[in-house]
Formats: C-alpha cells, sequence, structure tokens
C-alpha cells in the first residue's frame, strides 16, 4: 500500500521563486531515487483560525507564506529507502542545515510526517 510524507513550512514571499527553484531540483532527486509522487502547494486561501491553522502552526510572520508539501511512496519501507539515498545524495547536501540564511525557509518551523493513505479517491 502507499505511503505518504506531508510537511508543511513557512517561506518568505521574497524567496519564493528561489524555494520553487529548489523544490523543483529536490523533486526531481526524490523521483530519481524512487518516490511516486511529488506535491509542493502555496498557501491561497488559508486564514489564521480561533485555535490552529497553518499560519499558526508555523508561526508564520507577515512578510511569509505556507507551502504544504506531499511525497508518495509505493510502501513506508520504499519510503525509508527513498529517503535514506536523498538524504545521502551530494546534491542535496547544504539541506541538512536548518538555516534560513542557506535554505529558501525556516526550517526549524517546519514539520513532517509519514502517514498511511485511509480513504483514496480518484476520478
Amino acid at each position: 500500500m502507499a505511503y505518504v510524507d506531508g510537511y508543511v513550512l513557512p517561506v518568505p514571499l521574497a524567496k519564493l521563486a528561489d524555494y520553487r527553484h529548489l523544490a523543483r531540483k529536490a523533486g526531481k532527486i526524490w523521483i530519481e531515487h524512487g518516490a511516486l509522487e511529488v506535491h509542493e502547494c502555496v498557501a491561497d486561501d488559508v486564514q489564521p483560525g480561533k485555535l490552529t491553522s497553518f499560519p499558526q502552526a508555523v508561526k508564520r510572520k507577515p512578510d511569509e507564506t505556507v507551502v504544504f508539501s506531499w511525497i508518495v511512496f509505493k510502501s513506508r519501507r520504499d519510503r525509508d529507502r527513498v529517503n535514506a539515498k536523498v538524504m545521502a545524495d551530494p546534491r542535496l547536501a547544504f539541506m541538512a542545515s536548518a538555516d534560513p540564511a542557506v535554505l529558501p525557509f525556516d526550517g526549524k518551523r517546519m514539520f513532517w510526517g509519514g502517514f498511511k493513505p485511509m480513504v483514496s479517491l480518484v476520478r
């Protein structure tokens, strides 16, 4: 059964084009190592909530937006194998730093997790 890694992060509006470039580069590397799909989505209709929300979860600043992304794998085992290869890939070594001076986002306010699909409907 498929497996999904999801992640949410804040991106400065001034660095959104840089993030898009990085996402394309990294996504191609994930696909090269075996991921089935890579999706990167920028907030369009996302408001702060009363208790929680995407902006609140990443402590979004006024000059930032939120990116919501997910990667699809064949299985959790395959995800673990693919992610190990991606993390060891020298083309992405600079991403080991969560420093926003190096990356076009603040990795310290990023959150992520692995998910087993529960319902999948496709037209």
